[in-house]
């Protein structure tokens, strides 16, 4: 596959693969690209680097060198919404988000991708919110040179899930705004939900089309939650009222108004009281108190996936447990924390 000769003996040779180069505090990159035909000023340079002595390749048939990998990886890896950017440096392959919304990771498959050994892809966490342009990804071939065959499995593993890293566009909703209690119903207090839950929508680029307050009383509810449909909200989101206090009857109000599906509680905290139902297509997120008080909770983990068009089952929020406690932190750093990863 290759051999080595002393640096000093490389003079008139061509580079097989990029030389890095580190200054602690100044400087990290390419210092002699692949391709580069080393002249007898270069062997100094190439010393300070620690090159004592440089690879002479020689493929075979069946030897696939690593920019050759990278881009063969990297389409594979790279679904919908997301495109890897340009040629490979240092042997290295990024991949960015084409659009904005909801990245998506094939947790299962990149396990299998990377367990291959000798191929990587590392991404960013699955489920959070990105931008076009944004880096997702990153994949290589480890070693300079390896087996296609090696390569090729890990090409197929990708090709099997049409990617394992994917941006769903997440849509635009219309929100309507359910406000329960009968405290801030009757102006004892001063709500607050409101422009929380506005300024969440809005930052999402959802809107809010209709906000009604009803008391702790089954019927108006269910009665303010029709109100909304009817002006057009396809998504509900209420507040409060979804603790086990005798006046916490939200959830039966979200019943009465016809709703199906409904999930209660998750091992999330900020949010272990939350609800996720549905009446026909229109999602209902029943919010507990928390979110007037905790910058971050479980509606900002689930709102995007379900702008995506996820369907939010039992088992889907009981995989919320490994990572669903939020560490309250003095500067709130959210999403770069380890809440809800």
């Amino acid at each position: 596959m290759s051999k080595t000769i002393p640096v000093d003996e490389a003079v008139g040779m061509v580079l097989p693969h990029d030389v890095t180069e580190i200054r602690k505090g100044e400087f990290k990159g390419v210092a002699f690209r692949k391709g580069h035909i080393i002249k007898a000023e270069d062997v100094e340079h190439l010393k300070r680097l620690g090159k004592e002595h440089i690879y002479v390749l020689e493929l075979g048939a069946d030897d696939i060198h690593e920019n050759e990998a990278a881009e063969k990886l990297a389409a594979a890896l790279a679904g919908k919404g997301v495109k890897s950017t340009g040629k490979p440096t240092e042997g290295k392959l990024n991949l960015v988000a084409a659009r904005d919304g909801l990245l998506k990771i094939d947790v299962e498959g990149l396990y299998h991708f990377n367990l291959l050994g000798e191929v990587m892809c590392a991404t960013l966490h699955n489920n959070g919110m990105v931008s076009k342009g944004d880096q997702v990804g990153a994949t290589r071939l480890i070693p300079l040179v390896s087996k296609r065959p090696i390569v090729q499995e890990a090409v197929a593993i990708a090709e099997a899930q049409n990617g394992l890293l994917k941006v769903v566009p997440i849509r635009k909703a219309k929100a309507g705004l359910v406000i329960t209690g009968s405290e801030v119903f009757h102006g004892r207090i001063k709500d607050a939900f409101e422009p929380v839950l506005r300024q969440k929508l809005e930052k999402i680029g959802s809107e809010v089309v209709a906000v009604k307050f009803a008391p702790d009383d089954v019927g108006l509810i269910s009665a303010a939650i029709k109100e909304c449909l009817a002006q057009g909200a396809d998504l509900i989101v209420t507040s409060g009222g979804m603790s086990v206090d005798p006046d916490d009857v939200t959830r039966l109000g979200i019943a009465e108004a016809g709703a199906t599906n409904r999930v209660y509680g998750t091992p999330v905290l900020p949010g272990a009281m939350f609800m996720v139902a549905s009446i026909g297509e229109v999602v209902v997120l029943g919010l507990p108190a928390c979110g007037m008080f905790h910058k971050i909770t479980i509606f900002d983990l689930i709102l995007p996936r379900i702008l995506a068009g996820e369907t939010i089952s039992r088992e889907d929020l009981a995989q919320m447990g490994h990572g669903g406690l939020c560490q309250q932190c003095k500067t709130c750093v959210y999403p770069h924390c380890g809440f809800g990863k």
